[in-house]
């Protein structure tokens, strides 16, 4: 099929159904651009944008993941990140590069996965790029919606850390799909955790007007919680025990001789939102506080330690990955590109 094929293509998965009405689309998939209407029902409203981009060999293998699945974790990725700002999601765009071997089929299935996700957060494909390239990639960029956006900057002395949604479990769910593991109860809860997050829009929501800074859990519990800390200029205490609550979790560790302290901390791709709030938030558990000074810190029956607030990142020095938590994705060193 040749592009103007696949265009159409996508038009008909992506372009059909209540969704796309419901967000006020003008001028969907086919045009120069997209044309939305916006209508602000009290008052002004804040737009909030975002990207995010799944590329192959560093955030996915293609032996690891269904082209479904796919075009699902790399909508819900960016998805995660309007939620963080406690926003509704409105609409999206999708730019895919695709190699030669990448045939109609598969892209049609890409296309399904984004669909679906797209469903789920009622947030529908617009619009969008196709080109030919060396490696497969999908760059999602998402447009959403809100009064006032939460940022990471606004933590205060004497607030708790609250977290909706669970850490630690996508880690564990990539790891059992490289050793190819499948018996144990935790197994199955562990690879849906990692081939299909789920943004959380509705606590987002939850937690506006009540959150005073929020971030949400794409790198590591460690790593996004240390960047809330950064921009609040304060310090995060994180409690050991209520992180390490988590049955399946610690089954999932033993399971796989890993840490689960490491992988609740380290391990990424979780989708967590964790939210600075000087009360309950309904659908949050309390994980820490917020107090005067720098950095994080882990609460544990031994006491205070600090926790070095490291987790994924694309441009670190090459390490090894293994039990440290060393930045790893897709079940290889990220800089490694096969």
């Amino acid at each position: 099929m040749d592009e103007l094929g696949r265009i159409a293509m996508l038009s008909r998965i992506l372009g059909a159904g209540s969704v796309v009405a419901r967000a006020g689309v003008e001028v969907g998939i086919g045009d120069d651009a997209a044309v939305l209407l916006a209508k602000a029902i009290e008052g002004t409203l804040q737009l909030v944008w975002t990207i995010d981009e799944q590329v192959e060999g560093v955030h996915f293998r293609r032996d690891l993941v269904s082209w479904r699945d796919l075009g699902w974790r790399s909508f819900m990725a960016a998805a995660s990140d309007v939620a963080a700002m406690g926003a509704t999601p409105w609409c999206a765009l999708a730019a895919l590069v695709l190699p030669d071997e990448i045939d109609d089929a598969a892209l049609a299935d890409i296309a399904r996965g984004q669909r679906d996700a797209a469903e789920q957060i009622e947030a529908p494909v617009v619009g969008g790029n196709l080109s030919r390239g060396p490696a497969l990639s999908i760059a999602t960029t998402l447009l959403g919606k809100c009064k006032r956006a939460i940022e990471r900057s606004g933590a205060r002395a004497g607030d708790g850390v609250w977290m909706a949604g669970r850490v630690g479990m996508a880690a564990a769910g990539m790891q059992a799909l490289e050793r190819k593991l499948a018996d144990g109860p935790w197994v199955a809860a562990a690879v849906e955790a990692w081939r299909r997050p789920r943004a959380l829009v509705a606590e987002g929501l939850r937690m506006a007007g009540v959150a005073h800074a929020a971030v949400d859990v794409s790198d590591g519990l460690a790593r996004d919680a240390g960047h809330m800390a950064d921009a609040s200029g304060v310090a995060l205490v994180l409690d050991e025990a209520v992180l390490l609550a988590d049955e399946e979790l610690a089954a999932a560790a033993r399971a796989l001789d890993e840490s689960a302290l490491d992988l609740a901390l380290y391990g990424g791709e979780d989708y967590a939102l964790v939210a600075a709030s000087s009360s309950a938030i309904p659908g949050f558990r309390r994980i820490g506080e917020v107090r005067r000074g720098r950095g994080l810190t882990l609460r544990g029956a031994r006491g205070d330690t600090p926790i070095e607030p490291r987790g994924f990142d694309h441009f670190a020095a090459k390490t090894a990955p293994g039990r440290s938590g060393a930045p790893r994705r897709s079940g290889s060193d990220p800089h490694q590109v096969p």
